[in-house]
């Protein structure tokens, strides 16, 4: 199975909604990567002994998974039932984040994207996004698109919305385009969206 097949996976009935946020099992999603790549691993990120990193009093978990020979990070807050940052987490709350933070890498890979981009089924259903439907002929281009997502969210994570908004501006290709957008959350897609703006402005 490749990143083009994951795509294309309706995981709508493993998911469920807490809030404003839908999350896919985290059991069900690492059994469809077993299938995928038997080979795939995940690796969970240590700050001074602590699979965390504090940030001002709150903790932000990383996940990096290996699958088809490529490794992939994501980071995630420890949130409460309102997804709002848990001062000083629990073990409980550190725990459910990590295994999140690694069902939400193994969306860089194609599984359950869709859910993060705010669509309703994957790409090859009849509600997909029409620009992105057939776009790519192979893994290559998907690939380099999240390699351009991970650095846009690096950027946007150290608040370097320069840094983040070149990196976007380097994609010319318009269904390239279209497909790199669906991969970023929304907040980033409207802090280059205004930055891209303020530019224009001046």
């Amino acid at each position: 199975m490749s990143v083009a097949n994951l795509l294309k996976l309706n995981v709508n009935e493993h998911t469920e909604k807490k809030g404003n946020l839908t999350y896919l099992s985290w059991a069900w999603a690492w059994a469809e990567a077993l299938k995928a790549d038997p080979e795939v691993v995940y690796d969970v990120a240590v700050f001074d002994g602590k699979p965390y990193m504090d940030v001002n009093g709150t903790a932000m978990v990383f996940v990096s998974v290996k699958m088809f020979n490529i490794t992939r990070t994501c980071q995630l807050p420890v949130m409460d039932f309102r997804n709002k940052a848990i001062p000083k987490p629990d073990a409980f709350a550190v725990n459910t984040a990590i295994m999140r933070c690694m069902t939400k890498c193994l969306s860089l890979f194609g599984l359950g994207l869709y859910i993060y981009s705010g669509e309703d089924l994957p790409e090859d259903a009849p509600k997909t996004i029409s620009a992105t439907k057939g776009a790519f002929v192979d893994d290559k281009q998907v690939s380099q698109m999240h390699d351009v997502a991970d650095a846009i969210n690096e950027h946007f994570s150290r608040d370097d919305i320069i840094g983040a908004y070149e990196e976007a501006i380097q994609v010319t290709d318009s269904e390239e385009k279209t497909y790199l957008w669906s991969l970023l959350d929304s907040k980033v897609r409207s802090a280059l969206k205004k930055h891209g703006e303020s530019i224009k402005g001046n």
